[in-house]
């Protein structure tokens, strides 16, 4: 048991080629809860030598859920805008590109239509 928080509450992941995310849930002593993202990256090939990891991991506290969720759907919204244009890729051509986002085919945790819910990371995918 770590001494910051007492126990893992949930935890899921998100394939996206050499980067995995992870969201991890966790609860205080105090029973607040907070959450964890985490992006690893694979650094180097099996052929190159060793294999490594690089991650960097933001902690993201209840307080600021709301005001995290709104910026990220406004910057969401604001990519898909621009794709719209056809000036920029999307994700089908990432995927056409050999880049997948998950076994689906879709970025999970988020729907097709963007709206992104933080009480979607407390349910299995």
């Amino acid at each position: 048991m770590n001494e910051g928080y007492k126990e893992d509450v949930f935890s899921t992941s998100v394939r996206a080629g050499k980067r995995t995310y992870f969201f991890d849930v966790k609860a205080t002593r105090g029973n607040d809860l907070f959450m964890t993202i985490t992006e690893s990256k694979r650094v180097g090939h099996e052929n190159d030598g060793p294999v490594h990891y690089e991650k960097h991991k933001i902690f993201l506290y209840k307080e600021d859920f709301d005001g995290f969720a709104e910026g990220l759907q406004k910057a969401i919204d604001h990519i898909r805008g621009l794709q719209g244009t056809g000036e920029y890729r999307t994700a089908d051509s990432n995927r056409k590109l050999g880049r997948e986002f998950s076994e689906n085919g879709t970025s999970e945790g988020f729907s097709n239509n963007g709206d992104f819910d933080f009480d979607d990371l407390g349910k299995d995918h």
